[in-house]
C-alpha cells in the first residue's frame, strides 16, 4: 500500500485493516491473521491443505484490497484467466 497508493504506514495499515474487517492491531497478531488468512482463502504462512498458495493467493489479496499485483497481472496475461 505504502508503494502502490503512496501511503504513509499508519495510513496503509488502515486501508488494509478496513479492507479485511478488523483493526489495525490485528494485523499484528499471528493468531488473528492465520484464522483471518484462512478464513479468506489468501494464503498462510505455513502451507494448509485446501488453502491458496503461490500466485492465486496473491490474486485474492489483489482482489480483497483493491491494488494491482505485478505478478498477479503478467500471470493473468500470459495464462488469459481473471480473478
Amino acid at each position: 500500500m505504502q508503494l502502490s497508493k503512496k501511503m504513509r504506514i499508519d495510513e496503509a495499515k488502515k486501508y488494509v485493516a478496513d479492507k479485511l474487517h478488523v483493526t489495525p492491531l490485528d494485523l499484528s497478531d499471528p493468531c488473528i491473521m492465520r484464522l483471518l488468512r484462512e478464513e479468506l482463502d489468501i494464503g498462510t504462512i505455513t502451507g494448509v491443505p485446501g488453502v491458496a498458495k503461490g500466485i492465486a493467493a496473491k490474486a485474492r489479496i489483489a482482489q480483497l484490497l483493491d491494488i494491482e499485483i505485478n505478478c498477479v497481472e503478467q500471470f493473468k496475461k500470459k495464462t488469459g484467466l481473471h480473478y
